[in-house]
Order: structure tokens, then C-alpha cells, then sequence
């Protein structure tokens, strides 16, 4: 029977052998949640990076870039974190590179496994069939915020461990997220409006990013990780 698992910090992820296993990335607020709309509205390919300088200088290759910190869009970047931007139809065929606090980082970390994919609500019955076709172990791999575990990312492991129950969890983290998942199921945006991560983007004045980046299945598509470029599988 496979495995699954979840690591609920980046910096957990040397404990875990990712070798041979399909890690799911997750920075629900908002990183991956953009990628997934930055693909579904046409974007060729993304490039995570972990670095600001490395992400800017992309330009000269053609990329439209995107950079947050601590929330807020990096000044000199053609995008910040939000999916809206996203949906512009200027995006459809472009190349972009990216870099924020959490997500990309998370991503840079979890390259020893054999396969990344990239995990949101708004793919998550996608994320959920391209485990089964591949019937490897799993890591979901959550980005948290700055190290530090978060409650959004978890509540996402939490449904993807409850829509897959022919894998067996590796570790008491299954059974966290999935306490966690069934405690908010009822009202998942209620439940997150109380975390640190939403407070902190209430005050930037981020609101509506919140309530979508939390819809389920609004993008039927699976993101995986080729030759370093984010694409649709």
C-alpha cells in the first residue's frame, strides 16, 4: 500500500526521504493558489525561485516576474501574490518567474523527491486523481509561513488525506491535518479568518484573495515540475 504524509514545515524537510516520491506542494495563501490560476488562464510556464535577484534578472529572457515578501508585492516586479492578476488575458502564452516568502521556497526544498506537484483548493479533486494514477508514497509538503506551521495549509492536507483513504499515513501529521480539516469542513474561510496568516493580509488590505484562494475545484488541471519549469500536467 503507498504512503502519505505531511510535512507541515519546510524546515521538517530534511527528516523526510523524499527520494522516489511524489511531494505535493502547498502555500494556500497564495503562491501555489496563483500558479494554478496563472496556468488555467493560459501562462506557458512558471519558474520558481527562491531568490529576488535570480527571479528579477528573468526579464532579460522575456519573463514577466512576480515577487512578494511578507505579503506585499516587491517594487520593480511586474506582479505581486494575488490571483487576480493572474487572470488578465495579457498572461495567456507568457513565461513567468516567481518568488515569495513561503511558497517558492518550499518548492526549492522538496527537490530531491522524484516528482513535484503543485497542490491548491482550486485543484484539489486534480491534485487527489494524479496520486491515485501514480500510486507513489506521498509527502504534502506545506509551505507554512517563514518556517513556522500554518492552519491554511494544513486544513489542505487534511482533504486530501480524506479523499484519499487507500493510502497509509506515515506519520501522526496525517491525523493532525485531518482533525484539523474536520473541525473546519463546515466553514473553512471562517475558520481561517482567524489565523495570523489572514489577519496580517487584512491589514494590507487583501481581502477578496482569501475567500477564493479557499474555493475547491475551480481549475480541473494538475501542475507538475519539469526541467525546474511549473506546467500543466
Amino acid at each position: 500500500m503507498a504512503t502519505i504524509d505531511v510535512c507541515l514545515s519546510p524546515e521538517l524537510l530534511p527528516l523526510y526521504h523524499l527520494e522516489g516520491k511524489l511531494v505535493i506542494v502547498v502555500d494556500i495563501l497564495r503562491a501555489t493558489s496563483c500558479m494554478v490560476t496563472a496556468i488555467a488562464h493560459g501562462v506557458d510556464h512558471i519558474i520558481p525561485f527562491d531568490n529576488l535577484e535570480e527571479c528579477a534578472g528573468m526579464k532579460a529572457q522575456g519573463y514577466l516576474t512576480a515577487a512578494e515578501r511578507d505579503g506585499k508585492q516587491v517594487e520593480g516586479f511586474d506582479f505581486g501574490n494575488s490571483p487576480f492578476t493572474f487572470m488578465n488575458p495579457e498572461v495567456e502564452g507568457k513565461k513567468i518567474a516567481v518568488t515569495t516568502t513561503n511558497g517558492t521556497a518550499c518548492i526549492k526544498k522538496s527537490e530531491g523527491a522524484k516528482e513535484i506537484g503543485i497542490g491548491s483548493f482550486l485543484n484539489l479533486r486534480a491534485v487527489a486523481a494524479y496520486i491515485r494514477t501514480t500510486k507513489s508514497d506521498v509527502v504534502i509538503a506545506c509551505s507554512a509561513w517563514k518556517g513556522k506551521p500554518n492552519a491554511e495549509d494544513t486544513l489542505f492536507a487534511g482533504v486530501l488525506i480524506e479523499l484519499l483513504p487507500e493510502f497509509e499515513p506515515e506519520s501522526d501529521n496525517c491525523l493532525l491535518a485531518l482533525t484539523l480539516w474536520k473541525a473546519a469542513k463546515e466553514n473553512p474561510v471562517g475558520f481561517i479568518n482567524e489565523t495570523t496568516h489572514v489577519k496580517r493580509l487584512h491589514k494590507l488590505g487583501i481581502t477578496d484573495d482569501i475567500e477564493f484562494c479557499m474555493k475547491q475545484d475551480v481549475y480541473p488541471i494538475m501542475l507538475l515540475i519539469k526541467e525546474g519549469q511549473i506546467q500543466k500536467a
